[in-house]
């Protein structure tokens, strides 16, 4: 019988020396390339013959999943898997699964760390103090006002993973109360979360704090744009730890700079890396990190381990651990 075909169309890691020792002794053919923004036709040359795709970053339209001639599982190394045409490739029998579980501790501590940066102003703070050694003096005014989380209310808008993990780390700082808007969740897990659920705007309106953890389609595409926006208290504070397009941001920076929300630490991008000329990078009011709240060494093993207990599961005709659309078959012949 032929090798099992398992080819990488783009990594992050710094190198595969790992895979290539795992896929070797499970007698698989494997081979990687860095391909992430490749057209359709040079993707095509490398992934079209392989069983198995695994995937960062590259695109996985329709275009490049109607040359996929033996392809039966696309792997997606992330949590997110905007980049594939799902249904797409649900039509062609091929199922697509994802790693919603690798990084969740790491997100949610981003998205808790930038909730406590943004309420405390930290870049402003630093800013300040770098002002105040070269004046002598102790420089404070410019960072008024700041406000203490405690009392106050956190509305999280997608509850799944990560927003629960949030909602359970951020309980000690004695917030007043939590919202939740999430319309996907089940009855028993309304009823375990012990918190409010709301309609989004009611959410923005009510809410000191709001924190984003869903997943980015359509029906959630700038679902935070300029109206609603101005739903938000003048004192709030939006973070965004999920999916870039789910906030618009050049809105976002018109918004801070008329003053709702107050504030907003940003981790994710529509396109990215962003432009050096996108406004919120130099909003004072805004805090942006690169895209890195998956990041830590443990999350970096658990992915590569996961992703090749996948495809191990699929040499023993067994299927993934997290396909996207659980109708799909999976095919082993």
């Amino acid at each position: 019988m032929p090798k099992l075909k398992v080819v990488i169309s783009d990594y992050i890691e710094s190198n595969l020396d790992w895979e290539t020792e795992q896929f070797a002794q499970m007698g698989v053919d494997f081979s990687a390339y860095q391909l992430k923004n490749a057209p359709a036709s040079e993707l095509l040359k490398v992934i079209a013959e392989a069983d198995v795709v695994i995937v960062n970053m590259a695109h996985m339209n329709e275009e490049v999943l109607n040359g996929l001639k033996r392809t039966k599982l696309i792997i997606r190394h992330g949590v997110g898997y905007d980049n594939v045409d799902v249904p797409a490739a649900s039509r062609r029998g091929i199922v697509v699964s994802y790693m919603p579980d690798y990084c969740m501790h790491e997100v949610a501590e981003q998205a808790v760390m930038l909730i406590m940066a943004c309420q405390r102003k930290l870049n402003q703070q630093i800013r300040l103090t770098g002002e105040s050694s070269r004046s002598g003096k102790w420089v404070f005014e410019p960072v008024y006002p700041v406000y203490s989380l405690c009392g106050k209310t956190l509305g999280i808008i997608g509850c799944g993973r990560i927003g629960s993990l949030v909602h359970k780390m951020i309980q000690n700082f004695d917030l007043a109360r939590s919202l939740i808007c999430d319309p996907y969740l089940t009855e028993e897990r309304r009823r375990e979360l012990k918190s409010p659920f709301l309609p989004l705007n009611e959410l923005l309106s009510e809410s000191d704090i709001v924190t984003i953890h869903t997943p980015l389609g359509p029906e959630t595409y700038h679902l935070l744009d300029e109206p609603q926006f101005k739903l938000m208290k003048p004192s709030a504070i939006l973070v965004n730890t999920a999916r870039g397009g789910i906030v618009n941001l050049e809105a976002l920076d018109r918004a801070l700079k008329a003053g709702r929300p107050g504030f907003a630490g940003i981790d994710v991008y529509e396109h990215e890396p962003p432009a050096r000329d996108l406004a919120i990078l130099g909003n004072e009011k805004a805090i942006c990190t690169p895209h890195l709240a998956w990041l830590s060494e443990e999350s970096g093993w658990n992915i590569r381990k996961q992703i090749v207990a996948d495809v191990d599961r699929f040499l023993h005709h067994e299927g993934p651990r997290h396909p996207i659309d659980k109708s799909v078959p999976i095919r082993f012949e």
